[in-house]
């Protein structure tokens, strides 16, 4: 059996303390309504907060979904512009990165934890790879929980993601490919199938 382990790394950047806000003082001449005085009028519908949008308005792809880091370094910044403080680094090329949202250029992404920022789109790749969430998870020659063990990868291994069913993906990793059970990777939805 191979073991295959790479180590995966984020640097954390301290945040500035936040300011003090005071509410505003209220009129003491102000008088609420009653609820008996309020008139609602016949026509009002309840208001109904706007669907989250499914694709992205720059790129017409799903929202969210996921990618992979181009570069071994990467700044998420706290807004969508170069001039934006960087409040994480990621420096380990293939990891895999959901995109949250679009504006312009940049990608607000996060990692497994949850962490990131905003990314220029150009230090991100349409290649698709996952991270090992299971200790010597093991790879099978085929998609079925008794298959025989081609190899064992170690907990936070990136792989490629070849292909995916319902419960299963392909994965290949350090020379060795696979199938791993779905539950097992983080970097791909839960009901995505992909070939």
């Amino acid at each position: 059996m191979a073991r295959l382990g790479v180590a995966l790394a984020l640097v954390s950047v301290a945040l500035p303390l936040q300011a003090q806000m005071r509410p505003l003082a209220r009129p003491a001449d102000l008088a609420i309504p009653s609820p008996e005085e309020v008139v609602t009028p016949a026509s009002a519908t309840p208001a109904v907060a706007p669907a989250a949008p499914t694709v992205g308005p720059e790129t017409n792809l799903p929202i969210p979904r996921f990618v992979s880091l181009k570069t071994d370094e990467g700044n998420a910044r706290r807004g969508p512009a170069l001039d934006q403080r960087i409040d994480w680094v990621f420096v380990r090329e293939d990891m895999p990165l959901l995109i949250t949202a679009e504006y312009g250029h940049w990608r607000r992404v996060e990692d497994r934890d949850g962490e990131g920022g905003w990314v220029h789109y150009s230090l991100l790749s349409g290649t698709r790879t996952v991270i090992v969430d299971e200790d010597r998870m093991p790879l099978r020659s085929r998609p079925e929980d008794n298959a025989p063990e081609v190899a064992l990868l170690e907990q936070n291994v990136i792989a490629r993601l070849e292909t995916c069913e319902v419960d299963w993906c392909r994965v290949s990793a350090g020379g060795y490919g696979g199938w791993a059970p779905k539950t097992s990777l983080w970097g791909v939805g839960a009901d995505e199938v992909l070939d």
